[in-house]
Protein backbone atom coordinates (compact mmCIF):
# COMPACT_ATOMS: atom_id res chain seq x y z
CA UNK A 1 0.00 0.00 0.00
CA UNK A 2 1.47 3.73 -1.16
CA UNK A 3 2.46 5.54 2.15
CA UNK A 4 -0.28 7.50 3.61
CA UNK A 5 -3.14 6.05 1.80
CA UNK A 6 -4.28 4.35 4.99
CA UNK A 7 -4.19 7.64 6.79
CA UNK A 8 -6.87 8.59 4.81
CA UNK A 9 -10.76 8.83 6.22
CA UNK A 10 -13.00 6.09 4.39
CA UNK A 11 -14.93 8.55 2.60
CA UNK A 12 -10.91 10.42 1.40
CA UNK A 13 -9.97 6.88 0.38
CA UNK A 14 -13.44 6.56 -1.84
CA UNK A 15 -13.22 9.70 -3.17
CA UNK A 16 -9.49 8.84 -4.46
CA UNK A 17 -10.66 6.04 -6.12
CA UNK A 18 -13.53 7.90 -7.99
CA UNK A 19 -10.65 10.58 -8.83
CA UNK A 20 -7.83 7.95 -10.18
CA UNK A 21 -11.14 6.24 -12.34
CA UNK A 22 -11.87 9.60 -13.83
CA UNK A 23 -8.25 10.54 -14.83
CA UNK A 24 -7.82 6.99 -17.16
CA UNK A 25 -11.30 7.52 -18.24
CA UNK A 26 -11.32 11.54 -19.44
CA UNK A 27 -7.72 11.81 -19.01
CA UNK A 28 -7.99 15.25 -17.96
CA UNK A 29 -9.48 17.08 -15.11
CA UNK A 30 -10.38 20.71 -15.57
CA UNK A 31 -9.89 23.62 -12.29
CA UNK A 32 -12.88 25.39 -13.21
CA UNK A 33 -15.89 24.03 -14.79
CA UNK A 34 -18.91 25.17 -16.61
CA UNK A 35 -22.06 24.66 -14.03
CA UNK A 36 -25.43 24.55 -15.85
CA UNK A 37 -27.42 25.55 -12.48
CA UNK A 38 -25.54 28.65 -11.54
CA UNK A 39 -25.06 29.68 -15.13
CA UNK A 40 -21.22 30.20 -14.53
CA UNK A 41 -17.47 28.28 -13.88
CA UNK A 42 -17.15 27.18 -10.73
CA UNK A 43 -14.37 25.50 -8.82
CA UNK A 44 -14.19 21.58 -9.61
CA UNK A 45 -14.10 19.63 -6.26
CA UNK A 46 -12.54 16.25 -8.31
CA UNK A 47 -9.71 18.77 -9.52
CA UNK A 48 -9.49 20.34 -6.01
CA UNK A 49 -8.84 17.12 -4.09
CA UNK A 50 -6.36 15.75 -7.09
CA UNK A 51 -4.43 19.23 -6.23
CA UNK A 52 -3.81 18.29 -2.91
CA UNK A 53 -2.97 14.36 -2.77
CA UNK A 54 -0.69 14.90 -6.17
CA UNK A 55 2.49 13.81 -4.36
CA UNK A 56 0.35 10.55 -3.57
CA UNK A 57 -1.43 10.32 -7.36
CA UNK A 58 1.82 10.87 -9.14
CA UNK A 59 3.55 8.01 -7.54
CA UNK A 60 0.69 5.49 -7.77
CA UNK A 61 -0.21 6.45 -12.04
CA UNK A 62 4.08 5.94 -12.26
CA UNK A 63 3.98 2.62 -11.17
CA UNK A 64 2.26 2.04 -14.47
CA UNK A 65 4.87 4.09 -16.52
CA UNK A 66 2.12 7.06 -16.58
CA UNK A 67 2.75 10.74 -15.64
CA UNK A 68 0.67 12.66 -14.06
CA UNK A 69 1.33 16.23 -15.29
CA UNK A 70 -0.48 19.69 -14.03
CA UNK A 71 -0.60 22.68 -15.79
CA UNK A 72 -1.31 25.33 -13.70
CA UNK A 73 -1.54 28.26 -16.26
CA UNK A 74 -4.04 25.96 -17.99
CA UNK A 75 -5.62 24.89 -14.96
CA UNK A 76 -5.73 21.38 -15.77
CA UNK A 77 -4.34 18.14 -14.38
CA UNK A 78 -3.79 15.28 -16.88
CA UNK A 79 -2.54 11.81 -17.46
CA UNK A 80 0.50 11.18 -20.35
CA UNK A 81 1.72 7.75 -21.22
CA UNK A 82 -1.71 6.02 -20.67
CA UNK A 83 -1.33 4.09 -24.18
CA UNK A 84 -4.25 1.91 -25.32
CA UNK A 85 -6.15 4.05 -22.45
CA UNK A 86 -7.97 5.98 -25.28
CA UNK A 87 -10.70 5.67 -27.94
CA UNK A 88 -10.56 6.09 -31.31
CA UNK A 89 -12.38 9.24 -32.53
CA UNK A 90 -15.72 9.48 -34.65
CA UNK A 91 -14.49 11.33 -37.94
CA UNK A 92 -16.80 14.61 -37.17
CA UNK A 93 -15.62 14.46 -33.67
CA UNK A 94 -11.99 14.68 -34.73
CA UNK A 95 -13.26 17.11 -37.51
CA UNK A 96 -14.62 19.38 -34.88
CA UNK A 97 -11.59 19.44 -32.31
CA UNK A 98 -9.20 20.38 -35.39
CA UNK A 99 -11.47 23.20 -35.91
CA UNK A 100 -12.16 24.37 -32.09
CA UNK A 101 -8.64 24.16 -31.69
CA UNK A 102 -8.84 27.28 -34.80
CA UNK A 103 -11.13 28.76 -32.86
CA UNK A 104 -9.44 28.61 -29.90
CA UNK A 105 -6.10 29.63 -30.57
CA UNK A 106 -7.93 32.57 -32.78
CA UNK A 107 -9.82 34.12 -30.15
CA UNK A 108 -6.97 34.08 -27.39
CA UNK A 109 -5.04 35.56 -30.09
CA UNK A 110 -7.37 38.48 -30.23
CA UNK A 111 -9.20 39.83 -26.86
CA UNK A 112 -9.10 36.84 -24.52
CA UNK A 113 -7.90 37.38 -21.26
CA UNK A 114 -9.63 34.01 -20.16
CA UNK A 115 -8.45 30.58 -21.00
CA UNK A 116 -11.69 29.41 -21.40
CA UNK A 117 -13.02 30.63 -24.84
CA UNK A 118 -16.82 30.62 -26.05
CA UNK A 119 -18.19 29.81 -29.47
CA UNK A 120 -21.09 28.87 -31.36
CA UNK A 121 -22.16 25.51 -33.22
CA UNK A 122 -22.92 28.28 -36.08
CA UNK A 123 -19.33 29.79 -36.13
CA UNK A 124 -17.85 26.01 -36.08
CA UNK A 125 -19.93 25.10 -39.20
CA UNK A 126 -19.03 28.02 -40.81
CA UNK A 127 -15.40 26.40 -40.30
CA UNK A 128 -16.84 23.29 -41.34
CA UNK A 129 -17.50 25.43 -44.86
CA UNK A 130 -15.08 27.06 -44.94
CA UNK A 131 -12.41 24.15 -45.28
CA UNK A 132 -14.87 22.21 -47.28
CA UNK A 133 -14.63 19.08 -44.81
CA UNK A 134 -18.29 17.90 -45.44
CA UNK A 135 -20.45 17.36 -48.51
CA UNK A 136 -23.90 17.41 -46.66
CA UNK A 137 -25.07 18.30 -43.11
CA UNK A 138 -24.74 15.87 -40.72
CA UNK A 139 -27.01 13.81 -39.29
CA UNK A 140 -28.13 14.24 -35.30
CA UNK A 141 -27.65 11.73 -34.16
CA UNK A 142 -23.35 11.65 -35.98
CA UNK A 143 -23.27 15.75 -34.81
CA UNK A 144 -24.54 13.99 -30.59
CA UNK A 145 -21.82 11.40 -30.94
CA UNK A 146 -18.87 13.54 -31.86
CA UNK A 147 -19.64 16.15 -29.00
CA UNK A 148 -20.03 13.52 -26.49
CA UNK A 149 -16.36 12.53 -27.16
CA UNK A 150 -15.57 15.99 -27.10
CA UNK A 151 -17.67 16.31 -23.67
CA UNK A 152 -16.11 13.47 -22.03
CA UNK A 153 -12.34 14.09 -22.27
CA UNK A 154 -13.24 17.69 -21.39
CA UNK A 155 -13.12 19.86 -24.40
CA UNK A 156 -16.11 21.25 -24.40
CA UNK A 157 -19.38 22.17 -22.76
CA UNK A 158 -22.86 23.62 -23.97
CA UNK A 159 -23.61 26.97 -22.01
CA UNK A 160 -27.17 26.78 -23.60
CA UNK A 161 -29.56 23.21 -24.19
CA UNK A 162 -28.01 20.98 -26.27
CA UNK A 163 -31.48 19.36 -27.01
CA UNK A 164 -32.22 22.47 -28.84
CA UNK A 165 -29.46 23.19 -30.88
CA UNK A 166 -28.74 25.82 -33.53
CA UNK A 167 -26.55 28.18 -35.12
CA UNK A 168 -26.73 30.42 -32.17
CA UNK A 169 -25.88 27.60 -29.36
CA UNK A 170 -23.17 28.93 -27.42
CA UNK A 171 -20.54 26.23 -26.74
CA UNK A 172 -17.10 26.45 -24.27
CA UNK A 173 -14.11 25.46 -25.58
CA UNK A 174 -11.71 24.69 -22.23
CA UNK A 175 -8.04 25.35 -22.06
CA UNK A 176 -7.88 21.15 -22.14
CA UNK A 177 -7.50 21.57 -26.01
CA UNK A 178 -4.41 23.23 -25.74
CA UNK A 179 -2.62 19.95 -24.75
CA UNK A 180 -4.14 17.59 -27.12
CA UNK A 181 -3.35 19.93 -30.02
CA UNK A 182 -0.44 21.50 -31.28
CA UNK A 183 -1.05 24.85 -33.62
CA UNK A 184 1.64 23.54 -36.13
CA UNK A 185 -0.26 19.62 -36.45
CA UNK A 186 -3.44 21.19 -36.99
CA UNK A 187 -3.23 22.22 -41.21
CA UNK A 188 -1.67 19.47 -41.63
CA UNK A 189 -4.65 17.64 -40.67
CA UNK A 190 -7.46 19.97 -42.19
CA UNK A 191 -6.06 19.56 -45.02
CA UNK A 192 -5.78 15.88 -45.73
CA UNK A 193 -9.41 15.55 -44.10
CA UNK A 194 -10.29 18.06 -47.52
CA UNK A 195 -8.21 16.71 -49.80
CA UNK A 196 -10.60 13.27 -48.72
CA UNK A 197 -13.64 14.85 -49.24
CA UNK A 198 -12.63 16.04 -52.59
CA UNK A 199 -12.00 13.16 -53.52
CA UNK A 200 -15.04 11.36 -52.73
CA UNK A 201 -16.27 14.10 -54.53
CA UNK A 202 -14.60 13.20 -57.58
CA UNK A 203 -13.92 17.07 -57.21
CA UNK A 204 -9.99 16.87 -56.64
CA UNK A 205 -7.67 18.53 -58.81
CA UNK A 206 -5.86 16.93 -61.19
CA UNK A 207 -2.97 18.05 -63.57
CA UNK A 208 -3.34 17.34 -67.26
Amino acid sequence: MFEGYEELTAAEQEKMQEVIRLLWSQTFLLERKYDKKNGRLVSDRNYDFCDRHMEFLTDYFAVAGIRLQQDTELGTIYILGAEGSGEKLPKLATIYLLLLKLIYDEKMAAISSSVNIVTTFGELNGKVGEFRLARGLSSMTEIKRAFSVLRKYQMVEFLDPFEELNEGTRIIIYPCINLVLMREDIEGLLHSFEEEEEAEDGTAETGI
